[in-house]
């Protein structure tokens, strides 16, 4: 019985975010709702109009290329890909072939092939009469990274995708929004036969006939797109039937793949050198000084923040996927030192987890709650870090720490200022305590009586009427202190 393994590579498209398209001075704007007003004789094939390079465009391929630690090939050119489809107006793509921007590199351990810089088609839209085509996203800059054939499951395929789009989004080179098909996703599957050498005992594999599957626009389709794909490849090799080369679309609905077309090899495409751009040399766009002005990446991220806030490894993701959440929380961290009035390695664990919490449970919580943008918050990091040092010098509570922040986002106003006028601050006098105490004791006499008796149960109780009375005012272990002092 032949050992099969799911072998997979990925091809991944990625729009620019760009202000003109790749080879006009058209504005590149995918969310247009007007159809072919974005268009001129260029992008849309007329007869001796010129195309023109977006250098825009190009530095981003770049940054990519850097940033995965892929190859800046010197020089570089453009090709036309012929094949006809109704949204493709000029009856050939102007891609890259054989000179690629960039070449090899690597990303969570999966090899990089190539990433290479090309124009988008127009967009197609079925209607009952015919379909109608809209050429406001054709020659928007369109970035392909290939992949190596290194995937062994779909769940690696996922993260590998997901990363890639938080780089593009650090780099802010595309918006990489899935829904939006910014981002597109094709997995090319196969079946790999695992082969054991009988001289060395080495394990070798041999690639099977590769499917191509498309239309995958989102993430958890993935996933499904290659699960199901590897099941149905399976079936048909245990028939004793061959899997054939073709094209196959992601049908959501169904939850299978559907068969579109054979595939096509490159010599299908009968590629040549675009003869209106010329080859050119990329040191023109000064790669060096690229990646010397590229934004922290996100491994490197992960790492400072482990290193510098001792954060779990589901808080580091949280920071490392939303920029904005963690540029306030390091902005807070070093506002709480300023209160603490030491350094920031020295803040608390326990006060870097407190902050984490109330910044992105509670405080986005209730953006979200009143549906107000994060960055449009009147809640700044320094009255947050204020907050929480609030709450660990013992002046407030829990309870009463959600209710000032509640009048943070409404009113901006400082949280020590809320605690004043709201009457909020933590009960210190064990004189003021007591009174309370003793009110409830008198009010709970069998309570009382079970406490006495071994029931502990009724000590919370107590204790919760206590702070009922108190309106949280009080900390609970001093306040736990003084009712077991009374009831001995």
């Amino acid at each position: 019985m032949k050992k099969l393994e799911p072998t997979m590579g990925l091809e991944i498209h990625a729009e620019l975010k760009t202000a003109t398209k790749m080879f006009c001075d058209c504005k590149n704007d995918p969310d247009e709702r007007n159809p072919n007003v974005n268009t001129c004789p260029v992008c849309l094939g007329h007869p001796g109009a010129l195309p023109t390079i977006n250098r825009e465009a190009v530095e981003a391929v770049i940054k990519v290329g850097l940033a995965i630690g892929g190859k800046i090939n010197p020089i570089t050119k453009f090709d036309r890909k012929n094949y006809f489809y109704p949204d493709l107006p000029k009856g050939y793509q102007i891609s890259q072939y054989d000179q690629p921007l960039v070449e090899g590199g690597s990303l969570l351990g999966i090899r990089i092939t190539r990433i290479h810089l090309e124009e988008d088609v127009g967009r197609s839209q079925h209607v009952s009469e015919g379909t109608l085509i809209d050429f406001n996203r054709s020659s928007i800059p369109l970035m392909e990274l290939v992949t190596e054939p290194d995937f062994r499951s779909a769940d690696q395929a996922v993260a590998f995708a997901r990363e890639l789009q938080l780089i593009l989004k650090t780099l802010n080179v595309s918006n990489a929004d899935m829904e939006k098909g910014n981002m597109r996703i094709e997995a090319n599957i196969s079946l790999s036969e695992m082969v054991h050498s009988t001289g060395s005992g080495q394990v070798s594999r041999k690639l099977g006939t590769k499917v191509e599957c498309k239309n995958i626009n989102s993430f958890k389709a993935v996933h499904d797109a290659i699960e199901y794909e590897t099941v149905r490849q399976r079936e048909v090799l245990a028939k004793g039937e061959k899997v054939v080369q073709e094209t196959r679309g992601w049908n959501e609905a169904k939850k299978a793949t559907v068969s579109q077309r054979l595939k096509e090899d490159a010599h299908d495409y009968r590629y040549f050198p675009e003869p209106d751009l010329p080859p050119f040399e990329t040191s023109v766009f000064n790669p060096d000084d690229l990646k010397n002005h590229l934004p922290e990446l996100p491994g490197d991220k992960r790492e400072r923040l482990k290193k510098e806030f001792n954060l779990s490894e589901g808080q580091i993701e949280i920071l490392v996927t939303d920029k904005h959440l963690a540029n306030f929380f390091e902005e807070a961290v070093s506002e709480l030192a300023a209160f603490d009035e030491m350094e920031k390695e020295k803040t608390s664990q326990k006060s870097l987890d407190l902050l984490f919490n109330y910044l992105t449970s509670d405080l986005k919580g209730l953006a979200n709650e009143l549906k107000i943008e994060f960055r449009s918050l009147k809640v700044n990091p320094e009255r947050l870090a204020h907050l929480v040092d609030l709450i660990e010098a013992g002046k407030i509570g829990s309870r009463q720490a959600k209710d000032i922040l509640r009048k943070m986002v409404e009113e901006g106003a400082d949280p020590e200022d809320i605690m004043k006028d709201e009457g909020l601050e933590t009960i210190s006098d064990n004189s003021e305590l007591f009174k309370t105490i003793d009110e409830v004791i008198s009010e709970n006499p069998n309570a009382v009586t079970d406490y006495k008796k071994g029931k502990t149960a009724s000590l919370q109780f107590m204790l919760g009427k206590a702070m009922e009375k108190l309106r949280g005012r009080a900390a609970p272990d001093t306040l736990k202190n003084l009712f077991e002092e009374k009831l001995k």
